[in-house]
């Protein structure tokens, strides 16, 4: 058993509290790791608000980024000292995981939102003994220690442990919105892409459309900061959507043929709407990664989508974590991924004011830097 540090979310409190820890060894399928950086992620706030079914106290965080400390000894990928991300867990065993599509684990609701390993039992309990989840997408990172699952933890390259916290979101918000695009739309030349949302999913998005043959990447928000940041990210058209016909732009810049591929990373439906009627007649896709509350309800036109148009849920980027995020951070350290102009650090102190400026816009990717 060693201590820790970590920000504890209590029923009903809708805030975080740091609290010392005690946390049990790694088991055989799981990894100590210092937590040098965290993310803060849409859905950690749902979860610190209930919305969502991870049962609290808990300890959050699912973008971590540290150095191994020790590792179980069923576990042979990373070593003590490696640099790691860390990212969404999975049961390895099942069709989508053997055959490369972990982000579609027949169990990844559970092993990633009960906050418990599955017999049931965490990693962390208070300095009382009281149990606290500790499994949150497989790591609960929102803490100077956390214990990862195995699955859940990458080895990557990286200068120093600045660099290693900047990687962080990598483990989520940039697989998310880079690996929908390249993974699931994957335009080709003379194709249209537009992102409904100009979050960081919906950035990465953007990021991730530059990096393919698309002719038009176009980035539709209503925050002229984020639109232009978005240009700054490769979109070639912007449209605020407060200010301009969205629908009537959009077909102006696709010459009347609509979107080949779209991405709605807003959670908002009537954005959703938008995007499907957006699509093109016989190969336009939109790729669905906003996530609204429990049991929202989305409509479209049944017989406009005969015409051969496609929605597609995505979950984290249906990224193989072990391949993608080493991509991902090797397309970062070359300068063609600048999600850095994103991230904004914060103290681990000031995770309430970070999730505050995250919630209310002020800021795109907060980073905790430990």
């Amino acid at each position: 058993m060693s201590e820790a540090r970590a920000a504890v979310v209590h029923p009903g409190s809708g805030t975080f509290t740091w609290e010392d820890v005690r946390l049990e060894e790694p088991r055989h399928d799981e990894v100590l790791v210092r937590v040098v950086g965290a993310g803060i992620c849409h859905t950690d706030l749902a979860s610190r608000d209930e919305h969502l079914h991870t049962p609290l106290p808990a300890v959050l965080g699912h973008e971590g980024s540290g150095v191994v400390e020790a590792v179980g000894e069923g576990v042979t990928h990373v070593s003590t000292g490696d640099k790691v991300l860390l990212s969404f867990s999975s049961c390895g065993r099942c069709r989508s995981c053997r055959h490369g599509h972990p982000a579609y684990c027949v169990d990844f609701l559970s092993l990633n939102f009960d906050g418990k390993r599955p017999d049931g039992t965490t990693p962390i309990a208070s300095a009382s003994g009281e149990v606290i989840g500790g499994r949150f997408f497989g790591q609960s990172s929102f803490g100077t220690y956390c214990v990862a699952h195995a699955r859940s933890v990458v080895p990557v390259e990286a200068a120093d442990e600045d660099e290693l916290a900047m990687l962080a979101p990598v483990g989520c918000g940039i697989q998310t919105g880079v690996g929908a695009v390249l993974k699931e739309l994957d335009p080709g030349s003379g194709d249209s892409v537009a992102i409904f949302g100009a979050g960081a999913v919906g950035l990465s998005g953007v990021m991730g459309a530059a990096l393919t043959s698309a002719k038009n990447v176009i980035a539709i928000d209503i925050v002229p900061s984020r639109l232009k940041l978005a240009r700054e990210l490769g979109a070639t058209h912007v449209i605020n959507g407060k200010e301009e016909d969205t629908l009537a732009r959009l077909d102006q810049i696709t010459q009347g043929r609509g979107l080949t591929h779209a991405l709605e990373s807003s959670g908002v439906p009537a954005l959703l709407r938008q995007a499907i009627d957006s699509l093109a007649v016989g190969e336009g896709m939109v790729a669905v990664v906003g996530a609204p509350p429990m049991g929202t309800d989305g409509t479209f036109d049944v017989n406009f989508l005969l015409n051969g148009r496609t929605i597609r849920g995505v979950t984290e980027g249906d990224s193989d974590v072990f391949d993608f995020v080493p991509e991902l951070v090797g397309l970062y350290r070359d300068g063609r991924l600048p999600f850095d102009k994103m991230v904004r650090f914060y103290e681990p102190d000031q995770i309430n004011e970070a999730a505050t400026d995250a919630a209310e816009g002020r800021v795109l990717k907060p980073v905790l830097r430990f």
